[in-house]
């Protein structure tokens, strides 16, 4: 490199000019896209390009799409709005077009060639020396042109133009915000060229896609493949190396796309989270003894079962500490700055104690997931449904699609252990349908476990996992929400538990939000947020509270932290934007890695045969006597004179509050209930309190408080109170009295006792 290219390479690496052609500047993110699909004969395209925005959007009419120069330089592929690329335009560019020259190598010349593009966002529509080339919908994902007979000798002109309507409806824009500035949990949008380009060249029958199926148990791995070009007389052969070892070799004919090879492998070693073992793969597709095309991959032996209510990863609960990691970039936006950015994201996070995250509302590109496979980083891929209108049935069947390609390009890396195609979709027939659509990632993936949607409103019962958000801050309330579920395992707290198609059915659950709190430093700005902002040593005191609750419950099998690191305005991450630490990260880890009670204890499922001993109003009103003023003192004691308290049908609060059935309003802060009921006997095995409260609530019966709640439910709740109950309630006549109290928002009381055998 000479010395003007070094000094172009600096200025590139903070942001600054570049050259005024390829060869005198440094091609940025250098390394090939695809470690896990790698043909040795490739050409990078990354670098300086022509670009302009068509903010009129005639470019197509006016023939720009061949022997118009742009008035502008933009850095491949880092996209316009980012500082990297030299623009730096965070305004909305519905039109923008690329155009730059290249020469095909001398050594790809009589080969087949390829162009490729890693992901453009949105619609791009490609031109080769003035022939269109084809169109691509869809902004995370591949794509690629057969440009064998289009290419010259000399130079070779591409023209790239962009439709990027982010606020259609029609388009999956994740957490790119649909204003001109970003604000709440929506940052600074991406357009155009995201992800590197790249020509590459094979022989006249090449290697497609392939799937990878691996079978620890017989110490095997399944490919299937697909060959492009004369399978007559073509063969593909498989090496799998252990350490540089040969450990395996089969060779099987061509046919077409279900080229079926097993591959037996004469040592075994597992992928396993946190001690990865990665096989590389070569294939090569031969004819005459000749090679005619070969591609370089990787793979791990992994095996993901889900078995009643556990998540197991090669046979064994492994509890999945996860972080949300959203995918952006200070300098770079969606795009890294560098390929040891995405490995440091991961050794940032495990370094406070995670063992995975959440890919969130983002596909990331295919190095991270390289060096997630490398570190033995597990990750949920999701797919960006946020800014979808799924009740646009063009804009869901777009979507499908692009998932299908997610999948395709995704399913061979052993780090990915489970799929989300949305996030916290809401009860209108669009998102039930879109997650009917999706439920075929079952069968277009049966190796991994499909959650229907992260949160919210769980149409789809076949559900593989199940979960909920909760950002609720107070440890106390947090612990009682999941109290239920650790006891009994039967229900799961829900963040639309009024809706019936929404109902757990014992899968795998985990609380896959929560947290998020936004630590006051002086680094951070005015105007960010983060939920319950507070200092650090009140912060580490409810991270640990709250993570706890978690941990201890053997019927949980993972939680997600909201988040890695700050974004723009969203500031509660483990780190500040830059990826600089708030903190010492070891402070969260020593909280994380301790054991898991799903690692330690079999799961806590009560098969119990429940019957109602004190019914609620949720089916029909129960009558209750109940006053709005403060009573006299023994108000809950059996023998209280309540006979001047009004009396009216429970439940009692303001219509609108989430899982409420209100039956008499109560408006005021503060309500009193009691209420006398008959038992023939109380000999149980097992006795629940069932209560939907918002919000503090003490509940009495015979005198003897058996549980005080804190902070609100959105539903019905039970709550495993045996020995409680037991001291409190006998046969003949009981009383039960309730306090509860309320702040701000919805508020709502009803109670009943269950008994279970």
């Amino acid at each position: 490199m000479t010395a003007h290219a070094v000094i172009l390479f600096l200025l590139f690496l903070v942001g600054g000019v570049m050259g005024k052609t390829q060869a005198e500047s440094a091609i940025p993110r250098p390394e090939h896209p695809r470690p896990d699909f790698q043909r040795e004969l490739w050409l990078n395209l990354n670098g300086e390009w022509e670009f302009e925005i068509d903010e009129r959007g005639v470019g197509e009419q006016e023939d720009w799409t061949s022997g118009k120069s742009f008035s502008k330089r933009i850095l491949v592929p880092f996209a316009p709005e980012s500082k990297l690329s030299g623009i730096g335009n965070t305004d909305f560019m519905t039109h923008v077009w690329y155009r730059r020259h290249f020469r095909v190598p001398a050594s790809m010349k009589g080969k087949r060639l390829f162009l490729n593009f890693g992901a453009v966002d949105w619609h791009a529509r490609v031109w080769l020396n003035g022939e269109f080339l084809g169109e691509h919908r869809g902004g995370y994902t591949p794509f690629r042109f057969e440009v064998t007979r289009k290419v010259r000798d000399g130079d070779n002109e591409l023209v790239v133009h962009v439709i990027d309507e982010t606020r259609s409806g029609k388009q999956a824009t994740g957490k790119q915000s649909h204003e001109r500035h970003s604000y709440g949990c929506v940052y600074t949008r991406t357009t155009g060229i995201w992800q590197t380009v790249w020509l590459e060249a094979t022989g006249d029958t090449c290697l497609k896609s392939f799937v990878l199926t691996p079978d620890p148990d017989g110490g095997r791995v399944i490919f299937q493949g697909w060959i492009d070009g004369k399978q007559k007389g073509t063969r593909v052969r498989l090496r799998a190396y252990a350490g540089g070892k040969l450990v395996g070799e089969e060779v099987v004919p061509a046919s077409w796309r279900n080229t079926i090879g097993v591959l037996k492998l004469s040592t075994v070693k597992l992928w396993h989270p946190g001690k990865p073992f990665l096989y590389d793969l070569t294939i090569t597709v031969e004819r005459g003894g000749k090679v005619i095309d070969t591609v370089k991959s990787y793979f791990g032996l992994r095996k993901i079962a889900i078995e009643g209510n556990r998540f197991l990863i090669n046979g064994k609960p492994v509890f999945q500490r996860l972080v949300l990691d959203q995918g952006f970039y200070p300098d770079g936006i969606y795009t890294a700055p560098s390929d040891e950015a995405l490995r440091k994201d991961i050794e940032l996070a495990m370094a406070a104690g995670f063992n995975g995250a959440r890919l969130h509302q983002k596909v990331f590109e295919p190095r991270f997931l390289y060096w997630a496979d490398k570190l033995g980083y597990l990750v949920w891929g999701e797919y960006p449904s946020w800014g979808l209108n799924v009740n646009d049935y063009e804009a869901v069947t777009y979507a499908v699609n692009e998932w299908r390609e997610v999948i395709e390009r995704d399913r061979n890396h052993p780090s990915i252990i489970g799929w989300c195609p949305l996030n916290e979709t809401d009860s209108s027939s669009g998102s039930a349908f879109a997650q009917i659509l999706l439920a075929t990632t079952q069968t277009m993936d049966p190796t991994r476990p499909w959650l229907d949607t992260s949160g919210y409103v769980h149409f789809v019962p076949e559900t593989d996992v199940y979960d909920c958000h909760d950002y609720t801050q107070e440890p106390e309330v947090f612990a009682q929400r999941y109290e239920p579920f650790k006891q009994m395992g039967t229900r799961a707290w829900n963040n639309a538990p009024v809706d019936p198609r929404s109902a757990y059915r014992g899968q795998p659950y985990f609380v896959s939000e929560y947290g998020g709190m936004r630590i006051r430093t002086e680094r951070l700005n005015e105007g960010g947020w983060g939920y319950g902002e507070t200092d650090l040593q009140e912060f580490l005191r409810r991270y640990k509270a709250l993570t706890n609750t978690l941990l201890d419950n053997p019927n949980m099998f993972g939680f997600c932290y909201t988040q890695l690191y700050d974004i723009e305005q969203e500031q509660n991450g483990v780190y500040y934007y830059d990826r600089q630490p708030k903190y010492d990260p070891a402070l969260l880890k020593a909280i994380n890695e301790r054991p898991a009670a799903y690692e330690t204890q079999p799961p806590r499922v009560l098969d119990v045969q429940w019957q109602t001993l004190l019914p609620t109003s949720q089916q029909a009103g129960q009558r209750w006597r109940y006053t709005t003023t403060t009573p006299a003192d023994g108000w809950f004691l059996p023998d209280f004179d309540d006979s001047h308290w009004q009396e009216d049908e429970g439940g009692f609060g303001t219509p609108g509050t989430p899982g409420a059935v209100v039956r008499t309003v109560w408006d005021t802060s503060d309500i009193w209930l009691r209420r006398r009921f008959h038992l023939k006997e109380v000999d149980f095995r097992y006795l629940a309190l069932v209560i939907h409260h918002d919000e503090d609530a003490e509940v009495y019966v015979n005198g003897k408080r058996v549980a005080s709640m804190k902070g609100f439910v959105t539903g019905y709740v039970e709550h495993l109170l045996t020995d409680a109950l037991k001291n409190a309630l006998k046969p003949g006549e009981n009383v039960i009295a309730v306090h509860c109290r309320q702040t701000v928002g919805g508020q709502y009381i009803d109670v009943g006792i269950m008994g279970g055998r």
